[in-house]
């Protein structure tokens, strides 16, 4: 096998995309500097049909074979089929779900792209992150209308950590604070009314949160922010705008962030059955 190393091809095959696979033998070949090695991927190989036919290509082009087969059978073929033909080949996964599989609590699942589907759901998870960032607080309304969940409430209703604890569950989240004396953004009355979610609270809850929150930062609590009048007026003009969206309201009073986001869930799910 060595004597042919140079100008050799080597077929990247796998049940899946063949990602993982092509990344370790690029990584491997990379050593060898002065070779010209020639890796071809085979993807979706899902029967023995699809093996023989890697067997065929092989023999033709003296190549060697690199595979990631997760399905025990067509992995035990593709052993079977390479040791007849004495072709070389090396089995990047299946020694160390052996070892695995010793250790494990219970078998594998023994489905190809298991890790591309992890991988996804990560980035789906950070970019939904990303997004409530980006648009917390009414910060740019443009997020308004790509969000999947649209929160609206007076200051201090947990909109931030309710938009950061959707988006770890991978929904794009945008919050728009409502204040007496500003018009909320047009885009907010653009959005189907099953996005948009209106937050409650009591007057009396709020003004202990919003004293706390002042206390907490060095300040009067006797400021208008934690008024009771003043959130009163407050809560009135959320009232006012969330019967212009006619949108679900969830009273957040006594919730906590996890039981609040659970029942917008449950309302998003609803809707779309």
């Amino acid at each position: 096998m060595t004597e042919n190393m140079n100008g050799s091809i080597i077929y990247v095959v796998s049940d899946s995309v063949g990602e993982t696979a092509e990344l370790v033998t690029k990584a491997a070949a990379s050593q060898f500097s002065g070779s010209a090695f020639s890796i071809k991927r085979i993807p979706y190989i899902e029967d023995e049909q699809n093996v023989d036919e890697v067997i065929s290509l092989a023999k033709l082009d003296g190549a060697i074979i690199a595979y990631t087969l997760v399905k025990p059978a067509i992995r035990a073929y593709m052993k079977a089929q390479v040791e007849k033909e004495n072709l070389a080949a090396y089995d990047i996964l299946g020694p160390l779900m052996d070892i695995l599989q010793e250790r494990a609590p219970k078998g594998p699942l023994n489905e190809p792209g298991l890790v591309r589907k992890l991988d996804d759901d990560y980035f789906k998870r950070v970019e939904a992150i990303e997004f409530a960032v980006k648009y917390d607080d009414g910060r740019d309304p443009r997020g308004i209308l790509r969000a999947d969940i649209v929160l609206v409430g007076v200051s201090r209703t947990s909109k931030t950590p309710l938009s950061q604890y959707l988006a770890h569950k991978r929904y794009k989240v945008a919050n728009v604070p409502l204040v007496p004396e500003v018009e909320p953004p047009e885009e907010l009355f653009l959005v189907p009314p099953e996005k948009c979610i209106g937050l409650k609270i009591s007057p009396e809850k709020l003004n202990h949160i919003r004293k706390e929150r002042l206390k907490s930062l060095g300040l009067n609590d006797h400021a208008i922010y934690a008024n009771v009048e003043r959130i009163k007026e407050e809560l009135t003009y959320f009232d006012t705008i969330i019967s212009r969206l006619n949108c679900p309201i969830i009273d957040v009073t006594n919730k906590a962030v996890e039981e609040t986001a659970n029942l917008i869930i449950n309302i998003l799910q609803n809707k779309n059955r």
